[in-house]
């Protein structure tokens, strides 16, 4: 079971009404980064190989062809019983770009990240505050609650 926009909202703050969708809340980009080196990965990761990226002074990110980290403008508390996906929005697969994530765990709360990727070969403009994703829920059937390294990321 997918649940509304309306009940996703109770877990999203700030949540703008034009945020609120049917089936789930967009999210927006608050900040962008690069990645910066390679890094040694065996499962659990000690620190983020990236460095935040400033936009223009008309908040502005100039995005090449390539991979960049986002972390969203909302904080997010994922309930118990559910778990959360952020999907890229159709006006984002548009540009020529796409929206990465993983699971959010029941329990899960920060401000979150995704791997923006541009695919469109003359890059883009994005501006920061433009909703990205789309969070919904997921009925979950565990009642468990993310314990992990990244509870209270961003916050």
């Amino acid at each position: 079971m997918i649940f509304s926009g309306k009940f996703v909202a109770k877990f999203v703050e700030p949540c703008k009404d034009e945020q609120i969708q049917p089936n789930g809340v967009d999210l927006t980009v608050k900040e962008v980064y690069v990645f910066k080196s390679k890094v040694e990965f065996s499962g659990k990761i000690e620190a983020l190989p990236v460095e935040e990226i400033t936009p223009d002074d008309k908040d502005f990110w100039d995005l090449n062809p390539g991979a960049y980290m986002v972390r969203y403008g909302e904080v997010i508390r994922v309930p118990r019983g559910a778990i959360g996906l952020v999907l890229p929005r159709s006006s984002l697969l548009r540009v020529g770009c796409t929206l990465f994530t993983a699971v959010w765990d029941s329990g899960y709360e920060g401000r979150g990240i995704g791997l923006l990727v541009v695919f469109n070969p003359n890059g883009i403009k994005l501006k920061r505050g433009s909703r990205i994703g789309q969070l919904i829920f997921i009925k979950a059937e565990e009642q468990d609650i993310y314990k992990g390294q990244w509870q209270r990321e961003g916050l």
